[in-house]
């Protein structure tokens, strides 16, 4: 474990003027071997979210195993209601007609698997986040106006406090400062 999370340290965090200069920052600190860094802005910006690349999720694994618990569901459901527990020959067809359980079925599947995608994305992203330690910097209400702000994470493995500091200092940021816990 790195001295800096010991002592309460979150990480570094710069302050930009523009999305061309954060965009050039995240590059650089990303050439500089740092793979724990976040950058934040008041809008979506396309190059800035391809440099910013996020570890791999799971969350469509876990939309299949929804959809795969809803297929499953229906023709179970079918299956019980129409064999099982009411059978009722109609017209000398079988009673498990499976061209007659597929639109439940598809109904549960979609269903299970929109609902584990929501639930999973919500899950998965944390939220809801009433509270995360870049809150702590004084300008970062500035983030949702006209201010963008790359923050490398202390729980990076190349992390070292004055490193990251000099890079991010060196790269037209407006204030490097500390984000404690």
């Amino acid at each position: 474990m790195n001295e800096e999370l010991k002592t309460g340290l979150y990480g570094v965090v710069a302050e930009f003027d523009d999305p061309t200069d954060i965009t050039v920052a995240a590059q650089r600190v990303k050439d500089a071997g740092f793979t724990r860094f976040e950058a934040y802005s008041p809008y979506p910006i396309e190059e800035l979210s391809e440099i910013v690349v996020k570890r791999n999720t799971r969350l469509p694994w876990l939309i299949f195993l929804g959809g795969a618990i809803g297929f499953l569901s229906g023709l179970g459901l079918q299956y019980y209601t129409h064999v099982i527990d009411y059978p009722i020959n109609v017209g000398g067809r079988p009673l498990a007609s499976w061209p007659s359980f597929i639109p439940v079925t598809f109904e549960l599947t979609i269903l299970f698997a929109s609902l584990t995608a929501v639930f999973g994305m919500i899950a998965l992203n944390g939220l809801p986040q009433p509270y995360h330690p870049v809150f702590n910097i004084p300008r970062f209400d500035l983030a949702s106006r006209n201010r963008f702000f790359l923050v490398i994470e202390a729980n990076d493995p190349k992390f070292d406090r004055d490193e990251a500091t000099r890079l991010l200092r060196g790269l037209n940021s407006r204030e490097v400062s500390d984000v404690e816990y």
